[in-house]
């Protein structure tokens, strides 16, 4: 393993996975949004962010944390493993207004510089309707890749603390 996507809803636990399996595996992760993000939560040009995405995944080894679903395509096929985090919408939801809660005007670590937390009914809208509007096209360009990569869909905390546990012992 030297090359894994992170894929799930915001609030799914990406980030903390990544950070959990980086102990694993010593590999370096690359979280996604604060490469697509300027201060304010600023937007990159696609064109930009396509060659960004690029880049970052032609690297020798990395665990790229985050959905960008328009990105899929330039980074899935430089995978050797992709874990979806399932988890379901109510769940998703908790979490996200307890990272805002807790991290609320200030910058969390693995976003972008410049972007503090902050309270955005767009975002909760987007998290709301992640499951049944992304979820399934997702899915679809993961299946691509069955038989020829890892897959791993783990749809509880106990399913992933597993999967890592296979990872450590392997």
């Amino acid at each position: 393993m030297k090359r894994v996507v992170v894929l799930g809803c915001c609030g799914a636990g990406k980030s903390t996975f990544s950070r959990e399996l980086a102990q694993l595996t010593e590999l370096p992760i690359i979280h996604l949004d604060q490469h697509y993000f300027e201060p304010i939560w600023k937007e990159k040009e696609k064109s930009e962010w396509n060659k960004i995405v690029t880049a970052l995944a032609q690297q020798e080894e990395w665990i790229m944390d985050g959905n960008y679903s328009s990105s899929l395509d330039l980074r899935l096929p430089h995978s050797d493993t992709i874990v979806y985090l399932n988890n379901g919408t109510l769940s998703n939801l908790y979490r996200v207004i307890k990272r805002i809660i807790i991290h609320y005007g200030r910058q969390r670590p693995d976003s972008a510089p410049g972007c503090k937390e902050r309270f955005d009914l767009d975002f909760l809208h987007y998290v709301l309707i992640f499951n049944w509007v992304r979820k399934p096209r997702i899915l679809k360009k993961i299946m691509v890749y069955e038989g020829q990569k890892e897959i791993a869909i783990l749809s509880s905390d106990k399913e992933r603390e597993e999967w890592l546990l296979k990872q450590r012992l392997t």
